[in-house]
């Protein structure tokens, strides 16, 4: 079983969550989002990224969110997959946090998209 969260995961709470509710979003990611669901107990922390980007994609930055994508993680890990897009492509996560970890890019209501000028 895996402690902690890795490096990208990290930097998505920094990115996305206010300074106040970052420990409490990394406890959450960690023991509630992680080895603790079905099926995904021996996985590391590269491997629960997936996992952990999505249910951070769809809370768009807010704490409750967070906890009600967490929820749906616990009963059903599948449709939190699916409802972040990251369903039918094992990538889609890395490609989503690729791009939510740039500079100069700005939240938007479920997603992050590139700042434009």
């Amino acid at each position: 079983m895996q402690t902690g969260l890795s490096e990208k995961t990290q930097t998505l709470v920094e990115k996305l969550f206010p300074q106040s509710d970052r420990q409490r979003v990394a406890n959450l990611l960690k023991n509630e989002c992680g080895n603790n669901l079905p099926l995904l107990e021996t996985y590391n922390l590269v491997q629960l990224e997936r996992f952990q980007f999505a249910a951070l994609k769809l809370s768009a930055g807010n704490l409750g969110k967070l906890e009600q994508q967490i929820r749906i993680a616990k009963s059903d890990w599948r449709d939190l997959l699916v409802s972040a897009g990251f369903g039918n492509d094992v990538e889609a996560h890395n490609k989503w946090g690729s791009v939510a970890i740039r500079p100069n890019l700005i939240k938007c209501r479920y997603e992050i998209t590139a700042q434009t000028n």
